[in-house]
């Protein structure tokens, strides 16, 4: 169950947040660190 939660977060971040992965990680704001950081957690989580 713990596998499908995160399947469908990582399906809700990708219609929802923004697309960090283009930017300089050591340019963006405190904001943009943290979604991305949850972005990445909801993922490797949903691959396990």
């Amino acid at each position: 169950m713990k596998k499908s939660v995160f399947r469908l977060l990582n399906k809700v971040n990708k219609a929802v947040l923004p697309k960090l992965s283009d930017k300089d990680p050591t340019k963006l704001t405190k904001l943009q660190k943290g979604i991305m950081a949850y972005r990445y957690f909801v993922l490797i989580n949903s691959m396990d």
